[in-house]
């Protein structure tokens, strides 16, 4: 949309950082108006009792997966992983509006986002085992002769995690709006042709299309949740060392 250059870099202004900037506006709006009268009301409405059903959802979340630290250290961890689900959350409602676009089915999107958490719970692991970090990747009691093959193992499972975040993510908001766009398509032309025998049988993928619609409403949500709990997981496996 935008084309910025400096010699071998690309700074371009696209449509998947347009669409950021609104569902981010978008999200930091509402925060705005539920608690712009310092807290919000006392009887809620509608808005705030979804950004309160938000809240209380992820802190739930983080502190039934992070075992072994207190209330008040768990509570760094949550703003990063509020922000993540609520970002993701509207980016993938977002994307279910006519003529908008869907941040979340670009690949490189998601793989940035899924290896930035990986840096970050990799250094959030060192900051607290030290180098004892690295001993999630020799089992206890494993035989020697069998050691360095588990070591390389681990490590590539370790470091797979940050690529099947972001694949699992792009994936899923891919294959089903491709689907959608498919039979709406194909729906479109049937409806479109002049005869009354089209016309009948184009119901059937009109009523496919929107119980695929209503699907992907289900999955948008799920996979803000799927993503938000993995980063959970993750994160207890690094603070806490198995």
């Amino acid at each position: 949309m935008i084309p910025m250059k400096i010699e071998n870099l690309y700074f371009s202004f696209t449509n998947s950082s347009l669409f950021m900037l609104l569902t981010l506006s978008l999200v930091l709006l509402l925060i705005h108006f539920v608690t712009k009268k310092g807290g919000g009301n006392l009887v809620p409405n509608a808005w705030q009792s979804l950004v309160e059903l938000i809240y209380d959802f992820v802190l739930n979340l983080v502190n039934e997966q992070i075992g072994g630290l207190s209330g008040n250290v768990k509570q760094k961890f949550f703003p990063c992983i509020l922000v993540t689900f609520t970002f993701l959350l509207f980016c993938n409602l977002q994307g279910m509006i006519p003529y908008s676009f869907t941040v979340t089915s670009h690949f490189l999107i998601t793989l940035g986002l899924s290896f930035s958490i990986f840096i970050g719970i990799t250094i959030v692991g060192f900051q607290r085992n030290g180098l004892h970090f690295l001993s999630f990747l020799l089992p206890a009691g494993v035989p020697l002769p069998l050691a360095p093959f588990l070591v390389l193992l681990e490590l590539i499972s370790y470091c797979f995690r940050a690529l099947s975040l972001g694949i699992r993510l792009f994936a899923n908001m891919m294959a089903g709006h491709s689907l959608v766009k498919i039979l709406s398509g194909f729906a479109w032309t049937m409806l479109c042709m002049n005869d009354l025998l089209y016309f009948i049988g184009d119901l059937g993928p009109l009523f496919i299309v929107l119980a695929l619609t209503g699907l992907e409403l289900g999955v948008a949500i799920l996979q803000a949740y799927v993503f938000t709990i993995l980063i959970c997981i993750y994160l207890n496996d690094a603070i806490n060392l198995h």
